[in-house]
């Protein structure tokens, strides 16, 4: 399959071992496993689309929107980095029906080794895809909670101990040590414990549940790690080619370097 032109989304991927990976092309879906090892080149045609809503933008803002949709949608507010800001009880949700899906759902707080081990929070719908978009080689769910906000009150409790951020460049390079995330999860939790009696006073009994989860494996299509880290970058360089080494995160590794796909949703390329 070759030529085919469309707008980059995020890589769909399911567990699988290792994870099974699709490049999305507009309304092409490529089996990117199958390529492993293979040249492929991905050339920017110059043009960028709204993920949004759709039209012509020249420049791409909050991953894939343009001006005007960046500057009102509910999923580019500042609350969507830092959750513990949602001023949905204040009334002021850009939109409060995306709100409600979205923000007003359960969530849980996690344990994951990325680059080392870090805390996240995801929508519980979005387990593990939030995992493998990270790049998380283990994850272990700690706690469920009642919202988004609520979530975000959690992690920055927890981030006083452990990383919140994930290094791209050490998860690039392949060498994170196995963890015992069980015992790092015995550990964190009763540091917070305190903060926790505290949510659950003002938000409810049925606010936190602590898990008692299974920790989850994950591997990667990965032929061979890169030495050095270098970046292919459309708006540098309109043509990203090589051999396909491998597929971790939202990352494409080849022999000429490792792009970012997610970064570039919303612009028109084409697969050769």
């Amino acid at each position: 399959m070759s030529n085919l032109t469309g707008t980059l989304i995020k890589m769909p991927a399911s567990l699988a071992g290792p994870v099974a990976y699709q490049l999305a092309l507009g309304e092409h879906r490529i089996d990117l496993n199958a390529r492993l090892g293979q040249p492929l080149t991905l050339t920017f045609t110059g043009n960028i689309y709204c993920d949004a809503c759709g039209r012509k933008t020249k420049k791409s803002y909050s991953q894939g929107h343009c001006f005007p949709c960046m500057k009102k949608l509910a999923r580019c507010d500042m609350c969507v980095m830092k959750p513990e800001t949602c001023h949905y009880f204040e009334g002021t949700c850009r939109e409060p029906e995306w709100g409600d899906r979205n923000c007003m759902v359960q969530h849980i707080v996690y344990l994951a080794n990325t680059s080392g081990l870090k805390v996240g929070i995801t929508r519980h719908t979005q387990v593990p895809t939030r995992w493998i978009d990270q790049g998380a080689t283990q994850a272990l769910p700690l706690l469920r909670v009642a919202t988004r906000q609520l979530s975000g009150f959690v992690e920055v409790a927890l981030a006083d101990m452990v990383a919140d951020k994930t290094n791209w460049r050490a998860m690039l390079k392949g060498d994170e040590a196995p963890l015992n995330l069980k015992a790092e999860a015995e550990r964190l939790l009763p540091e917070i414990k305190e903060k926790l009696a505290e949510l659950t006073l003002k938000y409810g009994d049925d606010a936190i549940t602590v898990l008692d989860e299974p920790v989850v494996e994950l591997s990667y299509p990965v032929l061979e790690y890169p030495k050095k880290i270098t970046s292919h970058n459309f708006d540098k360089n309109p043509e990203v080619a090589g051999t396909l080494l491998g597929i971790k995160g939202q990352y494409l590794i080849f022999d000429t370097g490792v792009i970012n796909l997610r970064k570039f949703t919303g612009y028109e390329v084409t697969l050769d």
